[in-house]
């Protein structure tokens, strides 16, 4: 989530710093995915035990709708704040936030701004240059793509959901529920709407934080110098 800039000649190093961003958040995702296995192993075995049953493995474990269902409902809520952003962003504008763009760039800009059509540049991307529908999808393909992911998370959350929730429910020699029920159920939506409201908040105050406070160095924030009205202007 960031602003605009004015692009600067490429300079090319190793392949780990240039992809450095995204091989240490990538990296970093993988051990915390691998320490909530872990952590959520062990709280499941004391559920199990505390209500008279068999522990199960770690394998077995990673194979639930119990761990399944706690990895989605966290995806999908991650992909729905960007898929908002993304799309929010072409309309809405903060005055002074670098995450917004420019006050009087609102809406989706111009050809010649875009670098579409008749403005595509050599190293635009091929579909960029069309002028019919794979310019009309790929101007849009970063929130489409986010959206469906969201969707395709939310979904799963959903399933996996119903399958641990019954779970729980024949645990307690209750009746089980289908998955239409589940989605109108408290158990969904409060698992939901708690990841959403979080995620909402921490977009609110990264925009309107970005206005008054400065991180040296980061495109997520304005150079430390700038003006508090400074729009769009990246660090």
């Amino acid at each position: 989530m960031s602003g605009k800039g004015q692009e600067e000649p490429e300079q090319r190093g190793s392949f780990w710093r240039d992809n450095s961003l995204t091989l240490a958040f990538g990296t970093a995702f993988l051990l915390v995915l691998l320490g909530q296995s872990l952590a959520g192993h062990a709280e499941f075995n004391d559920q199990l035990t505390d209500e008279g049953l068999q522990p199960i493995g770690w394998g077995d474990y990673l194979m639930s709708s119990d761990f399944a269902v706690d990895v989605t409902e966290n995806w999908q809520s991650e992909f729905l704040q960007f898929f908002l952003f993304v799309f929010g962003t072409v309309w809405l504008v903060q005055r002074g936030s670098p995450e917004s763009k420019e006050l009087h760039k609102v809406g989706t800009e111009s050809d010649r701004e875009q670098r579409t059509g008749d403005h595509a540049r050599e190293d635009s991307p091929r579909w960029a240059a069309a002028k019919d529908w794979r310019q009309r999808v790929y101007s849009r393909s970063l929130g489409l793509v986010m959206g469906g992911v969201f969707l395709l998370s939310w979904t799963a959350q959903s399933i996996t959901g119903v399958a641990a929730y019954d779970e729980q429910q024949l645990r307690q020699l209750q009746q089980p529920i289908g998955w239409g029920e589940y989605l109108a159920s408290p158990d969904f939506w409060n698992r939901s709407l708690q990841n959403w409201q979080s995620e909402l908040l921490a977009v609110a105050a990264m925009v309107i934080l970005s206005v008054y406070l400065r991180q040296r160095g980061s495109p997520e924030s304005k150079p430390v110098g700038s003006a508090h009205t400074a729009t769009g202007v990246e660090g």
